[in-house]
């Protein structure tokens, strides 16, 4: 008889496993880390096609964006805390809800300006220096499969699509690198006043990204608000260069747990 009941009540368990596990991993995204996979190089070399991180959820406190479908039942942020220039962050497009992953460059209250492809902050410019190319291979990444922009362009496949790089070192002393591809309309901005309460964030690949320089009304990012700021994002987990994150021969394995900065 015990057997049987043993039986009787085995596919309710499986159910009510399953129950909690999706609640707990759904608490434990909301809370502590939530995954995220980037799609595109807005950000190399900073972070490449195929990298998987953990974003920090606790770093900037809680809004309605940090759970699933931002249905969190309140406005506003709570435990909050603000961000520090140069921060990597997770944050919700103000119009189409996607989720991007950018550079903070400018707080409340900055100006922020591009001319002939370097940054001004408050009218200064940043500091830069020059160090060796990036290089990678010509070829399909991802599974979107998305073809590199090269700055020696023409490349054929397989070969070595180079982009200038340097270091940029912002007002607080982050440093970070840089990537150009050449002469673009982004190169040259007018004056971004930073408005209280709001955010401006820019991609390391600088002509490459879809930014605050560009505004909402005209396909871009644009300001973004307190609100969207959904974590921060401080290493990567796991890179793989391949169509298919099983695909193991494509993985990078230089990359596990790497350091963002």
């Amino acid at each position: 008889m015990a057997a049987r009941a043993d039986k009787k009540e085995g596919p309710w368990e499986t159910v009510k496993t399953v129950f909690w596990a999706l609640v707990i991993a759904g608490v434990f995204r909301t809370l502590f880390f939530q995954p995220f996979w980037i799609p595109s190089g807005s950000m190399k070399d900073t972070l490449l096609i195929g990298d998987f991180l953990f974003v920090n959820k606790m770093a900037y406190g809680y809004s309605r964006h940090s759970c699933p479908f931002s249905i969190c039942p309140f406005s506003g942020r709570l435990l909050g805390s603000e961000p520090e220039r140069g921060d990597v962050v997770v944050f919700r497009h103000p119009v189409t809800n996607d989720d991007f992953i950018k550079r903070l460059i400018g707080l409340p209250g900055d100006t922020v300006q591009m001319r002939e492809g370097r940054l001004y902050l408050n009218g200064e410019a940043l500091p830069v220096e020059p160090v060796e190319p990036f290089i990678e291979t010509f070829e399909p990444q991802g599974p979107q499969r998305i073809l590199p922009r090269c700055a020696n362009a023409p490349v054929g496949q397989g070969g070595a699509c180079e982009k200038p790089r340097s270091l940029e070192t912002l007002p607080n002393g982050v440093t970070h690198s840089i990537l150009d591809v050449g002469v673009t309309s982004s190169d040259t901005t007018p004056v971004f006043t930073v408005p209280e309460g709001q955010y401006f964030f820019m991609g390391d690949n600088r002509d490459n990204s879809s930014d605050s320089r560009t505004p909402r009304s005209r396909g871009g990012v644009g300001f973004v608000p307190y609100e969207n700021l959904i974590g921060r994002a401080d290493r990567v987990i796991f890179s793989s260069a391949g169509s298919r994150m099983l695909f193991f021969w494509t993985w990078r394995l230089d990359r596990f747990f790497e350091e963002i900065v």
